[in-house]
Order: structure tokens, then sequence, then C-alpha cells
């Protein structure tokens, strides 16, 4: 169906009936009945929508309410009409909010779009501090622009987008017309700890322990939320997301402690923090770029800072990592120029630790600081890799290099160890995907990071069959769960916030592309496949078959 060589053999062990139809035949017969094709193009969707529906009932007693954050905003809203004319005085405003009993009023052109909304943070801040008089037009104290969703988008949407501005209110529109208005007190009614709460918190510590709390309370929602149902994108958003607060926070309250200019350097994330794809069991993969004249002079004082930051962050429970891929190490707190030039040796010279190094920095993020310094790197990363074909070949090797875990008559090929059937699902699992993704994006020049983001744009670019680019992501999307589903479960059968360390490269640790660990640890990745149910043993097995589709892909494409 795919239109490529046969690459499977199957044996029948037992007197064996088989049907043999044409695939011109199946074509027809799915150009006639929709039911058909969609049954051929979302059978492992199927499979992925009864493990979800077994999830969700399996950790129902760890949800704190019955209403998941999956729910669209039209069905959480408070519906709303906006106070047209933005030139009406102020005091209309407040008696309106005084009258309806709420703490914003949204402003809207005659259109109905909305142009501003004034809250009650507005009249503390811009009208009785400053002691405006009551017919000062609502346009000179009201917030401007408004972020707003629409309400086909989640509530969990909503949460990221106040976690990430620190705002109260998200207006709700359809059609670009605002029709509600979803506030803290709506969303996190809910659940007990909020999003919002733990974002909050962040933003508003003054010292390191409360820093620690909040990354404990990360690791506690994330399992919160996976009881609600919440899908392996999301969460893995989520727990990125507010990790990047928490990031942030603790680099400007060092750079203030310190007296460091952070408009002149730019804090770097990378591997999987990079990628937007972090789950619990994570430890640190970052770098520092800062601008300088004479940078050998000016290196000592950032590392000093980097070191300050990669501290603070093993206190909050990201470990500190075992390759020494840190701002702290000098060979990743770098100028710009030296960046670039970086990036360029990697790919013209191509030797395997070069490789290494590359697989962990081409997924970077600019995160803290002034991220405009960064803004030219992935621009020339992808000139350097056009004029460098060899470069993809040998990334292409090192996928390849990873075995799937899938034996010649089709079951696991797992390692046996204290009575247990184990599999590594990042290294044999996601990390194929993951390095697939990053492999076409750099080949067709797209600049996503995100896994997700990459395949979908990839299969546009490819024209590939919906089918098969559903099964990419469907495929990645389900072993990033089951790995969650392990740390989560680890976490809170032994009140770690996470494992400190894992599976990971020499250099690049828990999120690099290799493995290592110690022996007195567990691995956080190591999944006992007899502890799966019998859809997650299919759904696994089915993903790392898709797995070995995208290699054969590969060894096509760019290995010929």
């Amino acid at each position: 169906m795919g239109a490529r060589a046969v690459t499977g053999t199957y044996t029948a062990h037992q007197d064996t009936f088989c049907l043999r139809i044409d695939a011109q035949v199946v074509r027809e017969v799915a150009a006639l009945s929709p039911p058909f094709a969609d049954f051929l193009s979302r059978s492992i969707l199927t499979l992925l929508e009864a493990s979800q529906r077994l999830l969700r009932e399996s950790q129902a007693s760890q949800a704190l309410a019955d209403q998941s954050l999956e729910s669209p905003l039209g069905e959480l809203m408070c519906p709303r009409a906006g106070e047209r004319g933005a030139r009406h005085a102020r005091e209309r405003g407040l008696r309106l909010m005084h009258q309806q009993r709420v703490g914003s009023i949204p402003v809207v052109d005659a259109g109905g779009h909305i142009v501003g909304i004034l809250t009650r943070y507005d009249v503390l801040g811009r009208i009785t501090l400053p002691q405006l008089p009551l017919d000062t037009p609502i346009d000179q104290v009201m917030s401007s622009p408004v972020r707003s969703l629409g309400t086909e988008d989640s509530a969990l949407e909503a949460a990221l987008l106040m976690s990430q501005h620190g705002i109260r209110h998200v207006p709700v529109t359809r059609g670009g017309r605002l029709v509600g208005i979803v506030s803290e007190r709506d969303l996190f009614a809910i659940q007990r700890l909020s999003i919002k709460q733990i974002g909050t918190a962040i933003r508003s510590a003054r010292a390191l322990d409360t820093l620690e709390q909040a990354g404990a309370d990360i690791r506690r929602f994330a399992g919160i939320l996976l009881g609600q149902g919440v899908q392996a994108r999301q969460l893995t958003r989520l727990i990125s997301r507010l990790n990047d607060a928490l990031t942030v926070r603790i680099v400007e309250s060092i750079a203030a402690d310190r007296g460091m200019n952070l408009h002149r350097a730019c804090w770097l994330a990378a591997g999987s923090e990079g990628r937007e794809e972090q789950t619990i069991s994570t430890d640190q993969d970052n770098g520092l770029l800062f601008e300088s004249d004479e940078p050998e002079k000016d290196r000592p004082v950032w590392l000093a800072f980097a070191k300050d930051v990669n501290q603070a962050l093993d206190a909050c429970g990201f470990p500190l990592c075992r390759g020494n891929v840190m701002a702290s190490n000098p060979q990743w707190c770098l100028t710009t120029e030296e960046w670039g030039a970086r990036f360029t040796r990697w790919i013209s010279r191509g030797a395997p630790e070069d490789l290494l190094d590359a697989s962990i920095w081409l997924d970077f993020r600019p995160l803290a600081g002034r991220v405009e310094l960064a803004a030219g790197l992935r621009p020339l990363t992808n000139d350097v890799v056009r004029r460098t074909p060899r470069f993809l070949r040998q990334l292409a090797a090192n996928v390849l290099g990873h075995r799937v875990p899938l034996d010649w008559l089709g079951g696991f090929d797992t390692t046996r160890r204290k009575g247990q059937e184990l599999l590594d699902v990042k290294l044999n699992g996601t990390m194929i995907y993951v390095d697939a993704a990053r492999l076409y994006a750099l080949a067709n020049g797209i600049e996503a990071v995100n896994t997700r983001s990459r395949f979908e744009a990839v299969a546009r670019a490819l024209r590939v069959p919906p089918h098969e680019a559903e099964g990419w992501v469907g495929g990645f999307e389900f072993l990033q769960m089951l790995r969650l589903r392990r740390q989560i479960g680890d976490a809170g059968a032994s009140g770690a916030a996470g494992d400190g360390g894992g599976a990971g490269s020499s250099r690049g640790g828990s999120d690099g592309s290799g493995q290592s660990g110690g022996a007195s640890e567990p691995d956080p990745n190591l999944l006992d496949v007899a502890s799966l149910n019998d859809i997650d043993r299919r759904i696994l097995k089915e993903a790392l078959r898709v797995a070995r589709r995208l290699q054969q892909r590969m060894q096509l494409d760019f290995a010929r």
C-alpha cells in the first residue's frame, strides 16, 4: 500500500488460510467507501484512543475533578458582551464591573472585535494609584493588545496562556468576535492545584526554596493531568512551559544578584527542553551565548554566573548533566561568533563527537535574556547543511544505528533482568523518531525544533500520505506517554521529584541520544513489557514498526 519494497517476512506456525487481494482493488474500494478508507488510515489511532480510555480509568483516582483540561473553552466560558467604544469614560467601565460583580470588562469595536480589557489590577495600578479623573477615556487605562483564544481551543491552552503571560482573564472569540471570557477562577475551579498558581509562585519567588517547591509542584501536577487523560504532546509541552518559567526566573534572579546585564547574553535550552518535550525525569542541557569584544576576558564572569544557575536548577529538581552539557562548561559558554563557528565545524567536519554534539544543539531554543542574539544561528545552520550533503548521510547512519527492539518473528526483543522483560523506550523508541524528524527537517530547510511540528512540516514538504504522517506522530506520542506513565509512577511511589539521571548519551545526559546510567539508580526509560495491558502492548508493537519503517525510509533516502 505504501508503494515501497516489502521489508517484513511472516512465517505461519500452524495451518493458515490467507486471502490475497490486489493492492489496486483495495485502493478502489477505499475510494468508494470512506469508512473503509478511514479504517485503513486510523487503525493505530483507534488503538491509541482505546489506550487513553484505559489510562483514564486506571488513574481516575488521581484526578482532582471530573472535568478535564481537554474541555473546549466554549463549554467553560462565561458569556460576555464587551463594552463598545474605547473612548468612553473609565467611570462607566468601573460601574459595569461593580454591577456585574466581575473582575474584568472587555472593550470591543463596532464589529465586536476585542481591542482591550480593563481588569481589577488595571484599576489599582493604572487608575487608583495615579489618581486619574473619572472622565479619563477607558482606552488610556485598559490593557492592549489582548491575548484571546477561540471557543474550540481547550482549557489547557488557556492555562498555558495564563501561565506564560501572567494574566488572569482570557477573552473567548468565535469568528473573531467576542462571545465570552474565561477567568482564572472559572478555569481552575476544576482542580485544586492550578497551572496559574504554579506560574504565579514562580514569578513572585524571592528565595530558592520557593522555586524548589514550584519544581516539585510541576511534577506533581503533571501526574494529576496524566490521570485526567491529557495527551503526551500537551503534557510535555506544559511541563516544558512551566520549566521554562522556572528557568527564566532563576536566570533573572541570579543575574540581578550578581549585577549581570542580561541584555548582553542569552540563555539557551537544548535537547528535550529545546524541543519542548521534557518528561519528568530530565537533567540539564543548556548553554550561554554572550556578547563581548574580549571573550576570554569576559568569559570567566559569565561562567561563574552560569554555575550558580546550574546549581539552582539542580536544587529545583533538574540534575546536573553527567555529560557536562551545561552553560557552566566553557565549551558551551560562547559568543555569537563562537557558536556560529562551532555549528559550522560540527556540520563541515562530521566526526563522531561532532554528530553527538550536533544532535543535542541542533534542537536549541533561546530562553532567557536577549533572545535576538541567537536569531542568526538557525539560518546559518540550514545554509551550511545545504552545502554539506555528507552531513545528512552521517546523521542518517547514526539513526540507523539504533536498534528497533522487534525480533524476526515480530515479537519484542527485550533484555531480561531480575525477572523483568525490559525495553528502553527512549533509546530504542522515541529517539528514533526524534532523530528522524530532525534529519528530514534539516534536509528540507524546516526551522521547527519540536518533533511533532517537524513531522507535520516534513509531511507537507514531501507530500506524505496523511495516514503515514499520522502514524509518525501517533507512534512518537504514544512512546512519550509510556515514558511519562513510568516516570510519574516511579516519582509517586518513591516520593522523589525525579530520578536524577536516566538514559542518555555520555555527553548529553538523560536527553541526549545514547545510554548511560549508574548501577545504583533505576533507569526511568526502561519499561517492563509484561506490565502493559494487551492494548498497550499492541500499540507499542505498532509504534516500533512505524519506527522501523521510518528507518527504512531513511535508508532509501540518505544511505544509498
